[in-house]
């Protein structure tokens, strides 16, 4: 059985890949047609594997298949396998990565048609999966970081996609830069596990974790540093980068300049999710550093609730829709700083449904409006879009976490969960989750209310009149809103509170730190939990924010600018990000520029070049020049020369004794 499993997960994993292969190399010879039903079917049928996969490990309880295919290098002691971890946290995360992207790439056959680059379109979406599965169900470092490194570089080609636009080759560079800096922590995390544990397979460094907890490491002479808390600090640098925390969190509103159907598949379930999965995985080495887990509670609070306040200042509908991101990944991190790691992986799931779900109902409003994102010229749509109307108002629901939707019963568990949290930092991470569950009403409810409600302030073309989308993009919209809803409640109590969790043993979690085990006590199902949330301080917070967005923007606009006018300097500081942008530009793009010239003008050029090669040419002419002065022709300056030499020799001699 153990065998078949492999090959089914090898299949999840390929077939992704040969969709890429055939739509990227003879996508132009087959023509749209033929591409787009490939690469949907391929994926489409990975999707079926992974149900069945999930039924196995899941419902069934199959033991975790931990399968190698073949080693792909041997350095002295030290072997590096190329295989396969299926277990519950593998399974349930390619589930939700292959549904979102099926829906993606449905989405892609309506939103994309007529693009010149279509099938290349549909070879990087599918390659993007490939690396998202490779870096799920990897079982080493080694090819966790190829999925890792993967997701990134087709990020690059996809947010650059529209590469005729100087605005997407900026916004694709800038993201590949901010990981490489993530990238450089996770590699030196990689170098420290193999040189302290002797192996980058998880098992064999999940076993030796309690051998090397009394190890340490002097990185400044005279100050010792837990070995596993270097370990971890080195992998959540990496997962800032990817998972876009603060402040490396400068590329992801930048990955806009992108088709709106990747800019689904990267905030929803794929490259942004993968540092939240990969601290969760890693969760029997972040349990021992309570330094690390204070790290990540500040950290993501603070992104969870200053990015949530910039969401308020944008006036692109995606862009707003990406400082959410933001925020949400921000509550995944709290989750995991507290330890809720079943929390976070929930989170992740629920967000996945309903973050999809807005991109892609933003992007049929697009669409609509033949690729207008300004919300200031939109308006009025409400009745034009009924279908799209109706599913960007439950994501909006759900992101708002108003009972029943799904993103209620997640972060309503991680604001409780960090409540509980007797983790350094865990206090302020509190604060910040809990009025961030302010801001994002506001935010996704004033982008609601600007869009489709209002007077119409977009221009009617009637060659071109604004409707409905079609199909291809009303199905994918319509199947995301029903996990929008259901998903939640349906599991809130086998991913957090049965006996028998749905990602089981997958997650390590220390006794004293188990703060889901706490809320259990209290918890008496979901359907109680959705009755009884007008008892919580968060549900109100929520209700404030959408009555707040529904007077500030439908009932009496001058409030809004009112607001603005009295904070105008708040509102300045929101408008420049906080200076993240600048400080990068000047001290990091300029001060680098600036350094290399001044090495290039001192070093290479009066140094080098003048000094070392012009200087020795110099001197080898001056030299040159005494010694034809010296050359006169004249017998007695020879014999004067000779003289002087024979006098030099003979005081020499006469000195030495």
């Amino acid at each position: 059985m153990d065998n078949f499993l492999s090959v089914l997960v090898l299949s999840v994993v390929l077939l992704p890949l040969l969709g890429a292969l055939i739509a990227g190399l003879l996508g132009k010879k087959m023509g749209v047609l033929v591409t787009h039903r490939i690469t949907v079917t391929l994926v489409g049928v990975a999707f079926l594997i992974s149900i069945y996969l999930f039924q196995q490990m899941i419902i069934n309880q199959h033991p975790n298949v931990n399968h190698l295919f073949y080693t792909w290098a041997v350095g002295g002691s030290f072997q590096f396998d190329i295989g396969i971890l299926l277990d519950r946290l593998s399974v349930v995360m390619i589930t939700v990565v292959l549904f979102v992207s099926l829906m993606v790439h449905i989405y892609t056959i309506g939103y994309m048609a007529g693009d010149p680059g279509y099938q290349r379109f549909f070879s990087y979406v599918s390659l993007f999966t490939f690396a998202m599965l490779v870096l799920v169900l990897a079982n080493n470092f080694l090819l966790l970081f190829f999925g890792w490194e993967g997701v990134g570089l087709v990020s690059y080609l996809l947010i650059g996609f529209w590469f005729e636009r100087e605005s997407a080759i900026t916004g694709s560079l800038k993201a590949f830069l901010a990981n490489r800096v993530g990238d450089v922590g996770f590699i030196l995390a990689i170098a420290a596990i193999l040189t302290y544990f002797g192996s980058i397979n998880y098992p064999d460094v999940f076993r030796q974790v309690p051998s090397v907890l009394d190890k340490t490491i002097s990185i400044i002479p005279g100050y010792d540093v837990s070995v596993i808390s270097v370990i971890c600090l080195l992998l959540f640098i990496g997962a800032m980068a990817k998972s876009a925390q603060v402040p490396l969190h400068v590329w992801l509103p930048e990955s806009m300049e992108g088709p709106t159907p990747i800019s689904a598949l990267i905030h929803a379930a794929t490259m942004v999710t993968a540092g939240i999965y990969m601290v969760a995985r890693m969760s029997p080495l972040f349990e021992y550093s309570e330094t690390v887990l204070s790290t990540i509670l500040i950290i993501g609070g603070t992104t969870a609730f200053f990015m949530g306040l910039l969401a308020i200042t944008q006036f692109d509908i995606k862009r707003v829709i990406a400082y959410s991101t933001l925020s949400q990944l921000g509550y995944m991190a709290v989750a995991l700083g507290a330890s809720a790691y079943d929390a976070a992986i929930f989170h992740l799931i629920t967000h996945a449904f309903f973050k999809a779900l807005l991109f892609l109902a933003a992007g049929s409003v697009i669409i609509a409006l033949h690729h207008e994102q300004d919300m200031r010229n939109m308006g009025g749509l409400a009745k034009i879009l009924p279908i799209t109307y109706g599913t960007f108002l439950i994501g909006s629901l759900a992101l708002s976490a108003i009972p029943p939707f799904s993103g209620f019963f997640s972060k309503d568990i991680i604001i409780e969960a960090v409540q509980l949290s007797h983790v350094y930092g865990a206090s302020y991470a509190y604060y910040c989750v809990l009025f961030g569950a302010f801001l994002t009403p506001l935010y996704i409810f004033r982008a609601l209310f600007m869009t489709f409600h209002q007077n119409p302030r977009y221009h009617n073309d009637s060659h071109h009149p604004v409707k409905e989308s079609p199909w291809t993009i009303c199905l994918p919209l319509i199947a995301l809103a029903i996990p929008s809803i259901f998903v939640g409640q349906i599991l809130i109590s086998p991913m957090l509170f049965t006996q028998t969790k749905i990602l089981g043993n997958s997650i390590f979690v220390l006794p004293q730190h188990n703060v889901i085990s706490e809320i259990a006590n209290e918890y008496h199902g979901a359907e109680l939990m959705a009755l009884t949330a007008g008892k919580s301080l968060t549900f109100w917070l929520g209700m404030g924010g959408i009555i707040t967005a529904w007077l500030c923007i439908a009932m009496y606009p001058a409030w809004a600018q009112f607001f603005k006018t009295r904070f105008s300097f708040i509102y300045a500081i929101l408008l420049r990000k906080y200076g993240f942008d600048e400080f990068n530009q000047v001290i990091l793009v300029q001060g680098t520029q600036n350094a290399g010239h001044l090495c290039y003008d001192v070093s290479d050029v009066k140094m080098i070049d003048g000094a070392l090669v012009n200087g020795s040419g110099r001197l080898i002419r001056w030299f040159a020049a005494a010694a034809r002065r010296l050359q006169t022709g004249y017998i007695y300056h020879y014999a004067l020369i000779m003289v002087i030499a024979i006098v030099a020799l003979l005081a020499w001699y006469v000195g030495g004794f």
